[in-house]
């Protein structure tokens, strides 16, 4: 493969070989839209499987220099969407097979070793109010989903984040369609589960009223009996 140049910058929506193409060529103006059309997707999947965000980033960084190089074998039997994620998610779950044997645990679920190679729209009319509940909620949601085993949680992010079809959350993981919904529904029940613990303990601190709001509110009683009392 040639060394990285600069040509024409391609179209926006250039097709995949036709971008795969210039990529093999060495074209770096075209390897360039091919990361940015696939930075987000490309990223969650990144984050869901390892649940860091520096190395989500780091893995993401090998992971396209690999396909850089790798292009050539981009043939268009699949979308170049799905080729990159099988090339993310092999170096993810290559990073967690080494963090294990390194920290000689064993997974609470298998990791998949079939791969050979915000959550909620931003709205700008918000309040401020709105806006923060709804980051506090993602928060929350990306918290318990950093809980789930890794197999059920790159699921989800397929399938609920990313909205992709089973049929291409099963080429990118190499699996059964089957095994993509049985494992979609796994993580979504357990996800409501967890959820729904938060709730249950969250009810018994609903419109708490206490500390300074007690304190404030007796003060203030208290002042104005003394100043009915010397009236």
């Amino acid at each position: 493969m040639s060394e990285l140049s600069r040509s024409p910058a391609p179209p926006l929506d250039a097709d995949d070989r036709a971008l795969a193409q210039r990529v093999v060529n060495g074209d770096h103006s075209a390897f360039e839209v091919v990361m940015r059309r696939h930075n987000r997707r490309l990223y969650r999947l990144a984050r869901a499987t390892l649940k860091n965000d520096a190395e989500a980033e780091d893995a993401l960084q090998e992971a396209y220099l690999r396909a850089y190089r790798s292009m050539a074998q981009y043939h268009g039997d699949s979308t170049l969407s799905t080729w990159l994620a099988r090339v993310v998610l092999n170096e993810c779950f290559g990073r967690l097979r080494r963090d294990a044997r390194r920290q000689n645990v064993i997974p609470l679920v298998a990791l998949p070793n079939e791969i050979d190679v915000d959550l909620m729209p931003d709205n700008d009319a918000e309040s401020p109010d709105k806006a923060l509940i709804r980051s506090q909620m993602r928060e929350l949601l990306e918290k318990k989903l950093d809980q789930l085993p890794v197999a059920f949680r790159t699921v989800f992010v397929m399938r609920s984040v990313e909205e992709m079809t089973v049929e291409e959350a099963a080429r990118c993981l190499d699996i059964s369609e089957a095994t993509v919904r049985s494992r979609h529904f796994r993580a979504r029940s357990l996800l409501r589960e967890s959820l729904a613990q938060e709730i249950d303990l969250a009810e018994h601190d609903a419109f708490e009223f206490g500390g300074a709001h007690c304190d404030r509110v007796v003060a203030a009683v208290l002042a104005r009996l003394k100043a009915q009392l010397k009236g």
